[in-house]
């Protein structure tokens, strides 16, 4: 039997078989489903994308499994009227001849190799558009925008703005990637039941080492030299008195005289910290393990945070990694005083407005219902503030007055969401030590080894102070900053 009797014969029975309702009804869904899939395709290479999150869900997600089940009703209806035939008696012992002479059956079964082709790019096209959608900003950030609006906002606002979620969240390779779908199809069932917390906890636990991310960009021990920081805040006079500290951070890995700056003495190569936290936000760190690079290691125990052998057994164990320090690396929240400083630091809030960081501060402190009503509530509240107290301020600079309130309105609208719990001070930053706890977890003082050691919570291990507070710093002009 030559090949196009084989074909012939196999082809035979699918065309006699597929001659059922639940078989012509798969065609349609099928071919509907590519149809309007392959016509939002066209629509999204001249159009500027979806417009809303769900649908890139239901184009890229649903729909393809909708095609799939179409195809598996095909081959459903087959093999149910292949059953009943089987069971009436009436099943042919040869079937029907396809006589590809006539132009009816070969254009069908032109149309159907067509098909067939085609339904197999669309599908793996559409398997591919999924995942990368999946790892789309829009897919983390604004499908899920009730539990990932606080987490969405502070990454549009943050310097990672523009790296991909992914990138920091799974990194390279299959594995993450797929663990990171396997977690996901819990957190779906959470949003789907709303069974997931308020707010999302921090830390991320098992997250990947930063090493596999973080370090694609970032390499401690590679980083050099001293950085140089001014921070500008405001008093709370009517002039909203500035007043500026100047560091000189530490922040370096080694140096060619060979001192070791903030990385280098806790990420350098053959440098190992491990640290026991008794606490879910890792704000309790009673015991620290150091080994140097010369593989020694010294436990320095809290002398404050004395716990039970079974709380540090059941404590979370971490050998130290950069989002131990780096909490908030993204997601950052401010609190009220320093989200009014950063904004009067670049002149969104203008520091001429009597009263203004006072103010602003005020308003944003209060306990507001919804985000609405807030935004509502502390433009009016710094409009009448002005118009009562300083009514020729009001009317000579009324468009100050009024970019200052929505300014006030944002910081609150970018740190503040009632309906997540998250409010200010709830995920507290680590890096540094004003804010929070953060350096002084184990900085304290009060870490101490059985030989005496002490990890040093000595200033300029850090950081060399050249302005503390200073209104008109001498330093800054001397560098001609000023």
């Amino acid at each position: 039997m030559n090949l196009r009797e084989r074909t012939r014969s196999w082809l035979q029975p699918i065309y006699f078989l597929g001659q059922n309702t639940v078989t012509l009804a798969g065609a349609v869904i099928t071919t509907s489903t590519a149809l309007t899939t392959v016509a939002f395709w066209f629509y999204e290479i001249f159009l500027p994308g979806p417009p809303h999150p769900y649908i890139g869900i239901l184009f890229f997600l649903i729909f393809p499994g909708i095609f799939v089940l179409g195809l598996l009703l095909i081959l459903l209806g087959i093999l149910l009227r292949l059953r009943s035939l089987r069971a009436s008696g009436k099943l042919p012992k040869t079937f029907p001849a396809i006589d590809l002479h006539l132009p009816v059956v070969r254009h069908t079964f032109e149309w159907v190799a067509l098909a067939t082709v085609l339904n197999l790019l669309i599908t793996g096209t559409a398997s591919y558009r999924g995942v990368q959608y999946m790892e789309t900003q829009n897919f983390c950030g604004a499908t899920c925008h009730v539990v990932m609006q606080p987490e969405y906002t502070a990454y549009q606002n943050s310097p990672h703005s523009r790296v991909d979620c992914v990138a920091c969240h799974i990194g390279p390779g299959a594995t993450w990637f797929v663990r990171s779908k396997l977690s996901g199809l819990k957190q779906v069932y959470a949003v789907a039941f709303h069974t997931y917390p308020r707010p999302i906890p921090s830390p991320v636990q098992n997250l990947r080492p930063a090493q596999a991310t973080c370090e694609q960009c970032h390499w401690p021990q590679r980083f050099t030299g001293d950085k140089f920081l001014v921070n500008t805040s405001y008093k709370d006079d009517e002039k909203n008195t500035p007043q500026t500290d100047v560091f000189l951070m530490k922040v370096g890995g080694r140096t060619w005289q060979g001192s070791l700056g903030i990385h280098g003495h806790h990420l350098a190569d053959g440098v190992r910290i491990r640290y026991v936290s008794t606490d879910a936000e890792r704000q309790t760190i009673p015991v620290v393990d150091y080994t140097d690079e010369k593989g020694k290691t010294t436990e320095f125990v809290s002398t404050d945070t004395k716990p039970t052998k079974e709380q540090l057994d059941k404590g979370d164990h971490r050998v130290m990694d950069c989002v131990d320090c780096h909490n908030r690396p993204t997601h950052t929240f401010d609190l009220p005083e320093n989200g009014v400083d950063k904004q009067m630091s670049i002149g969104r809030i203008s520091p001429d407005l009597p009263y203004i960081k006072k103010k602003a501060v005020e308003v944003l402190k209060v306990n507001y219902t919804t985000r609405e009503i807030a935004r509502q509530s502390i433009t009016g509240e710094i409009t009448r503030f002005y118009q009562t107290n300083y009514p020729e301020i009001d009317r000579a600079r009324r468009s100050d007055v009024q970019q200052a309130g929505q300014e006030v309105a944002n910081i609150y609208l970018r740190n503040i969401f009632p309906d997540m719990h998250v409010t200010w001070g709830t995920h507290p930053n680590n890096l540094g030590h004003n804010d929070s706890p953060g350096c002084f977890r184990c900085h304290d003082g009060n870490h101490t080894s059985t030989d005496g050691q002490t990890i040093t919570n000595d200033c300029s291990a850090c950081h060399q102070i050249l302005a503390s507070g200073e209104e008109h710093p001498k330093v800054l002009r001397d560098l001609g900053l000023k």
